[in-house]
């Protein structure tokens, strides 16, 4: 297998991949930029290295970032040497692995995505299993144990040398604040083979619910089971809690896990809530996640932040950015009134941030005079003691720097591109109010 992993074709197609997956330098400082010419100079030797079992990989640079629901994450950073050689590995490992992967396995998979993940949960909820098991597994990429994942790989990969790569960089040390720390457990995130080697590790898990014939959603380490009483839920609950401890090995956060009924769960962003329509019952469409409007709120807040020193132009540009990959991924779930309210909300934002770039207050008489505001109440305005909060939410900015005048500067509400990606959703459907964190 280790021949095939160094051959010519398949190492070019992993830098392809590495360099397209961008990403930073690790603890050599090599960019990504410069994997291509140092797998020219260096490709043969490196090729040579791995055959004979001599490749010894750097160590780790470890990054803490911060978690969507506070704390933070240490993100492993290998060097791009070792993510091109990693990523070779996966390109042959692979396919030996993902014919055995189960249906409902969503997570890090070709084909797959989270849409996906998040369709099946609502079909199973809407079949009537609304008594979900949601297990949360603590720190699972940090707790994964090397003897049980190395075990479960020899079962397909058989070569030696490839078997004591893996083995290397599992082992490989971690340096956190310019100390190295040694590794005995976990596999780095960040790196091109941690994905597969979490779905190896979490396959086994696939096999026993499908033994026992439940349904379940599984993205990477996040999956939740689907039943119809709460009497099954709590014992299917226990059995699985003792399988992955005793089997596995993997601890589970407890105070994060239990049963939950549909409008209490939530899973990769999306909330789930009954359908009030007449003559339908025990229905569920999706929705938003709390998070998901925290998320996309604090990313609004740092560009429309009126300190930060940008062009209106640049604002919107980035603004625009960030509105359409939130809403590509939310695109399922519905939610016109929200929308509505957050494009108000934002709009009052940047003119917020126009009424600062004006400055000083016969400048703004100006401006708002040639916006079409008279003489007399562009003077008054321009002198206003009014926060400028406050004057970005009244009538004489409303009135003036309005929503087509906004559009002209390249601005999109947001309810706009939410037609276009998800069209079967452009008539609100009732549901009792939830509120918006905006």
């Amino acid at each position: 297998m280790v021949e095939r992993i160094v051959t010519k074709r398949n190492m070019l197609a992993a830098c392809q991949q590495v360099v397209s997956n961008k990403g930073a330098a690790g603890v050599d400082g090599l960019g990504v930029r410069s994997l291509a010419d140092h797998l020219r100079v260096h490709g043969e030797g490196l090729a040579t290295a791995v055959c004979a079992g001599s490749y010894l990989p750097q160590a780790i640079l470890g990054v803490a970032i911060p978690k969507s629901k506070g704390g933070t994450r240490l993100l492993g950073i290998p060097t791009v040497t070792d993510r091109l050689l990693q990523q070779a590995v996966h390109q042959v490992v692979m396919p030996l692995f993902e014919v055995e992967f189960k249906a409902h396995s969503y997570g890090f998979r070709p084909g797959r995505s989270a849409h996906q993940a998040v369709q099946r949960a609502q079909r199973n909820i809407n079949e009537g299993y609304q008594h979900i098991v949601d297990i949360d597994l603590k720190s699972f990429f940090d707790e994964v144990d090397h003897g049980v994942l190395l075990q479960l790989l020899y079962r397909k990969v058989k070569c030696p040398l490839t078997m004591l790569l893996i083995r290397r960089w599992l082992r490989a040390p971690i340096q956190v604040d310019g100390k190295l720390v040694k590794r005995r457990k976990g596999v780095p995130q960040g790196s091109p083979l941690s994905p597969l080697l979490s779905n190896i590790m979490l396959h086994e898990l696939d096999r026993e619910l499908e033994r026992q014939g439940l349904r379940y959603v599984r993205y990477a380490d996040d999956f939740s089971i689907y039943l119809k009483y709460k009497s099954q839920a709590r014992k299917i609950g226990n059995s699985i809690y003792l399988f992955l401890r005793d089997r596995l090995k993997l601890p589970i956060n407890r105070a994060k896990s239990g049963i939950r009924k549909p409008v209490q769960f939530e899973l990769l962003g999306y909330g789930f809530v009954p359908t009030y329509e007449k003559g339908v019952k025990g229905q569920y469409q999706l929705v938003v996640g709390a998070q998901g409007w925290q998320t996309l709120k604090r990313k609004v807040k740092a560009i429309t932040r009126k300190t930060a020193p940008l062009p209106l132009a640049e604002r919107i540009r980035r603004l625009k950015r960030v509105q359409r990959g939130w809403l590509n991924y939310f695109r399922m779930a519905s939610m016109w009134g929200k929308l509505r309210d957050v494009d108000g909300w934002v709009r009052n934002r940047l003119r917020y941030c126009i009424w600062k770039d004006w400055k000083k207050p016969e400048r703004k008489r100006k401006n708002l005079i040639r916006l079409g505001v008279d003489q007399q109440h562009a003077y008054a305005w321009s002198r206003t003691r009014k926060g400028g909060w406050a004057i970005a939410q009244s009538p004489i900015l409303n009135s003036t720097i309005t929503l087509s005048r906004l559009a002209k500067r390249g601005y999109e509400a947001m309810l706009s591109h939410y037609r276009k990606v998800a069209p079967h959703l452009n008539e609100p459907l009732y549901t009792r109010p939830v509120r918006t964190v905006v």
